[in-house]
C-alpha cells in the first residue's frame, strides 16, 4: 500500500511574492520567448513574481538576450555562474539569490507550459508546502517525447514509486512548486547535475512536508540542444535516490520537520 501524501497544514502561511528560477546554458534560441511568455501569464493572472535566470557559462548570446530584456523588465534577475558548474549548480544559485516566499522551478526551452505556473501558486496559497507536476496523469500530457527517454523516464519513476512507497509518477520531472521554507529544510543540497529534480522532492516528501500533484504538460525542444545525457547520469540518478532512501529508513526521523514548523 503506497502512502497519502500529508495534507497542508489548516493555517499555511498567505503568500506574497513567487520566484521563478530558470537555469539556462546556451539557449538563445528560445529564452527571450520564454521569459516574455511567463512574464505575460503572471502579469495576467496578478501574480506577483520575480524570475531568476542563471546563466550556467553559456558561450552563445543567452547573457546578453538576459541583459537586453532586463532593463524594461524589472521582475527579471539575470544571474551568471561563470564556468558551467551543472544543472543542479545553476538551480542551487538561483535558489540563493531568490527573495519569494514560494518558487517554481523550470526549463528555459519552453518545454514546460508556462501557463501551468498559476495552477502551482494557487495550490500552493490552499497550504500545501510542495506542488508536483506530473505529465503522466489525467490532464497532463507530453508531445513528441523521444521514445528511448520515454521508456528510462517511466521505469525509473517506477523505480522510485516502489522504492519509497509514494503515488507520485514524475519524480524526475524538474518542473515543480515549493513554499521557500522547504527548500531551506532540504538543505544541504549535493546534487550538481539533473539528479537536483530527484533530490529535492524526495527530501521534502521524506522530511514531512505536505504535498500534491497536478498534471502539466510538455513538449520537446523546439530550439537548440537537450543538456541532459543519459549515459553520464545513471549512476549519479541512482546514488542520490539511495542517499535520500537511506534517509528515510535509517535515520530515525532526525531530518523529519517538526509540526509547528510547517504552518
Amino acid at each position: 500500500m503506497k502512502a497519502d501524501p500529508p495534507r497542508p497544514a489548516a493555517s499555511g502561511e498567505p503568500l506574497t511574492l513567487l520566484s521563478v528560477v530558470i537555469p539556462a546554458r546556451d539557449e538563445e534560441g528560445c529564452l527571450a520567448s520564454t521569459i516574455g511568455h511567463l512574464h505575460s501569464t503572471l502579469e495576467l493572472h496578478h501574480i506577483p513574481h520575480e524570475i531568476i535566470v542563471v546563466d550556467d557559462g553559456s558561450t552563445d548570446a543567452t547573457w546578453s538576450i538576459l541583459q537586453g530584456l532586463s532593463p524594461a523588465m524589472p521582475e527579471l534577475h539575470p544571474v551568471q555562474t561563470g564556468e558551467p558548474c551543472g544543472f543542479g549548480c545553476a538551480i542551487r544559485r538561483g535558489l540563493e539569490q531568490m527573495t519569494g516566499d514560494a518558487v517554481v522551478i523550470m526549463m528555459a526551452d519552453e518545454s514546460d507550459d508556462c501557463r501551468d505556473v498559476p495552477t502551482y501558486w494557487n495550490t500552493l496559497r490552499q497550504g500545501y508546502d510542495c506542488v508536483f507536476g506530473s505529465r503522466f496523469m489525467a490532464g497532463g500530457g507530453t508531445r513528441d517525447y523521444p521514445p528511448l527517454k520515454y521508456v528510462l523516464n517511466r521505469m525509473a519513476n517506477a523505480f522510485i514509486r516502489l522504492l519509497f512507497r509514494i503515488k507520485l509518477n514524475d519524480t524526475t520531472n524538474a518542473f515543480k512548486a515549493y513554499r521557500s521554507k522547504v527548500i531551506a529544510g532540504c538543505m544541504p543540497l549535493l546534487s550538481l547535475h539533473f539528479n537536483l529534480t530527484v533530490e529535492l522532492p524526495l527530501k521534502a516528501i521524506c522530511r514531512g512536508y505536505s504535498w500534491t500533484v497536478v498534471p502539466v504538460t510538455w513538449r520537446n525542444r523546439q530550439t537548440g540542444v537537450a543538456k541532459l545525457k543519459i549515459k553520464e547520469m545513471g549512476s549519479r540518478y541512482f546514488f542520490i535516490v539511495m542517499y535520500i532512501w537511506l534517509e528515510k529508513y535509517f535515520s530515525r526521523g532526525d531530518y523529519k520537520v517538526r509540526p509547528d514548523l510547517r504552518k
